[in-house]
């Protein structure tokens, strides 16, 4: 079968298209036939070294996926050959079929297309878990977004909006502040034509902002946590501005505002049932037409390089899907 490999850390056009053999189910595995797989901005980093996890070589980026289930090992019971799931496995998608752990695996409603469900994992995943469980996002709460156009920010957006928060889109550009509009952002703030901290405190008024989502981090954090509400919450998602920023921690005090890690990775690995109950949940929205799980643009496998630069070039508004 075809398969992308990285067989040393290396720049996009470096990746290589290879044959290699294909998947057996062992124990508690299944075989998936994958039919759409999604690459995220750390697909960028992985390939180069520069991400927290750097797998054995050669592996396959792109981390979630979707396809048909094409055979199971033993002890597998709750899905089997023939079943339309979706899933995550931090790399090793970016290839005609894989062998995952069964319990890492949702099924996939016959409602909702595979391009759209292979992109939900990581970012709709990630997003629910950070505004329910880790910023116990309430209704009529203001949610300020940063990197709202991106798979990570648009997904914030639109769980925001699910959640019944007024949700505040913060981008570089007002074409991705119009895209984040059309899914449900309520006002919007050009950072690069705006100054944040200002744009944010008239927006959030005497009670300043009670959530900020940061994937982006850089020199927009500090102004972001300015704005913050009392007893506010700032959730630290990833920096994709590439700088990990060091905040005055006199502003926590001061505002008696939490900043609160997203782990979202590390809670799937020790809590691995409640991941695929906020999935279930995820999709069963996503085929109702609540979340719109937007594609981008869809790639070839043999044109990976190309897909991974439009992410790198912050070109992309939504997920960039790959088919085998």
């Amino acid at each position: 079968m075809k398969a992308i490999l990285c067989r040393q850390f290396c720049s996009p056009d470096d990746l290589e298209l290879a044959d290699i053999p294909e998947p057996q189910a062992g124990p508690g595995e299944a075989v998936v036939r994958i039919k759409a797989a999604a690459l995220n901005f750390f697909d960028t980093l992985i390939i180069a070294g520069k991400y927290q996890h750097k797998p054995p070589f050669p592996f396959s980026p792109a981390a979630e996926f979707s396809g048909v289930v094409e055979s199971v090992g033993t002890g597998v019971t709750d899905i089997g050959p023939g079943d339309r799931v979706m899933g995550n496995t931090g790399w090793g998608a970016a290839r005609e079929a894989v062998a995952v752990p069964a319990n890492l695996l949702v099924k996939v409603p016959d409602g909702l297309d595979f391009d759209r469900a292979a992109g939900l994992t990581v970012t709709y995943g990630t997003t629910l878990y950070a505004l329910r469980v880790r910023a116990n996002l309430r209704p009529g709460e203001t949610l300020a977004v940063l990197g709202a156009s991106g798979g990570t920010g648009l997904a914030t957006v639109e769980i925001g909006k699910v959640m019944g928060a007024r949700v505040i889109a913060c981008a570089s550009s007002d074409e991705k502040l119009e895209f984040a509009r059309k899914h449900g952002a309520t006002e919007t703030v050009n950072y690069a034509t705006e100054d944040l901290r200002t744009a944010l405190k008239k927006l959030g008024g005497e009670q300043g902002i009670d959530v900020v989502y940061d994937p982006v981090g850089g020199p927009y954090a500090e102004p972001a946590v300015r704005s913050m509400a009392w007893n506010g919450r700032y959730l630290v998602i990833g920096f994709a501005a590439g700088e990990i920023p060091k905040l005055p921690l006199n502003l926590v005090l001061l505002k008696n505002c939490d900043i609160r890690g997203v782990a979202w990775g590390a809670w799937v690995r020790r809590e691995s049932d409640a991941q695929r109950e906020l999935m279930s949940e995820i999709v069963n929205w996503a085929a109702l037409g609540k979340l719109s799980a937007h594609v981008h643009a869809v790639y070839p496998l043999v044109d990976i390089a190309a897909a991974l630069k439009a992410i790198a070039d912050r070109k992309v508004m939504g997920k960039i899907v790959l088919r085998p």
